[in-house]
């Protein structure tokens, strides 16, 4: 008989990012969702509101929410939100100890419920946290990924359209590089409507666009001062897993792992790479001009000092 069971996605982490990116799967009927959260009642209370929300919106999924890592049993794609925001007077280093033991913990428990999933990570610092999750896990590269450069690049591709006046559905961008200030925005393979950008705008107010894309979760954050982006980054997640589920192998820019592409090795970072039903099937290797071998170097060398810091204090082996 056929097996009659839908794609099930547990969301770890309730907070604004996690309930956005249940909201987003379900209204895309893309699988069903359970929300994990150590809150008492958080991902209980919002997964039952979302539940309710399905006959004024159409769609059929199941939600439930959970404080426990068994009602995550035989997931498919595991995605983690979990984590702490930077405080006043918190360094990067605390920060980056900090949520690495909730990342380690987080996945100690999800993998153990389920060993076949794919791990889709959105906890700062991304890189250096796919990290800690691929050694927690010990699952292979290819089912450890990190959402980071489909986030910027749909960043990129906003203010390319509001600069040039266009729709959004006509621009294309990629950003290479680390989640962060080192990102290294394409811009010779950025066009709207096949045109590239260099075509159509000055170098300067390129650079200006290039700048405030490094600076798009820095520039929410000042604006909410409470608060990070959740709206973008959940959608950024929902295209991913989309891409999972229906292994449609988009090309998108995310962080995995090298070995040896690019000229980096054992590194995450983020590059094109083709995403389908087995996670990362392939890293698609561009040509670079010097200048950008240059910057993705430098990025890579600032994500190396965050896990030489994980390594120091034991998250990661020397």
């Amino acid at each position: 008989m056929p097996r009659c069971e839908r794609s099930k996605v547990t969301v770890i982490g309730a907070g604004n990012v996690g309930a956005n990116v249940a909201q987003r799967l379900v209204e895309k009927e893309l699988c069903d969702v359970t929300l994990v959260d150590v809150v008492e009642g958080l991902p209980q209370g919002k997964a039952l509101d979302l539940l309710e929300s399905g006959p004024l919106q159409d769609y059929d999924s199941f939600l439930m929410g959970s404080n426990n890592y068994e009602a995550s049993e035989g997931s498919d794609i595991i995605v983690v939100t979990a984590g702490l925001a930077r405080k006043p007077g918190m360094s990067r280093d605390d920060l980056l100890l900090k949520n690495a033991a909730i990342v380690q913990d987080v996945i100690q428990n999800a993998a153990r419920h389920s060993p076949y999933a794919i791990i889709l990570m959105v906890s700062n610092p991304l890189d250096a946290m796919c990290h800690v999750a691929m050694a927690t896990s010990r699952f292979p590269r290819e089912r450890v990924v990190g959402m980071a450069g489909v986030l910027d690049s749909a960043r990129l591709r906003t203010f390319i359209a509001q600069e040039l006046e266009v729709s959004v559905e006509s621009t294309q961008a990629f950003v290479l590089g680390g989640h962060g200030d080192t990102m290294v925005p394409m811009v010779r393979y950025s066009t709207v409507g096949g045109i590239p950008i260099t075509e159509l705008l000055p170098p300067e107010k390129i650079d200006a666009l290039i700048q405030r894309t490094r600076e798009g979760g820095a520039e929410i954050v000042k604006l909410l001062k409470t608060g990070s982006a959740f709206y973008a980054p959940s959608a950024a997640v929902a295209e991913m897993v989309e891409s999972i589920l229906h292994d449609e192998k988009k090309i998108l820019p995310r962080a995995a792992l090298l070995r040896g592409e690019f000229g980096i090795n054992e590194l995450f970072i983020g590059v094109p790479v083709k995403l389908g039903c087995r996670g990362v099937e392939e890293v698609i290797q561009i040509s670079l001009t010097t200048e950008e071998r240059a910057a993705l170097q430098k990025s890579a060398a600032s994500v190396q000092e965050l896990v030489d810091v994980l390594k120091k204090n034991g998250f990661l082996k020397p």
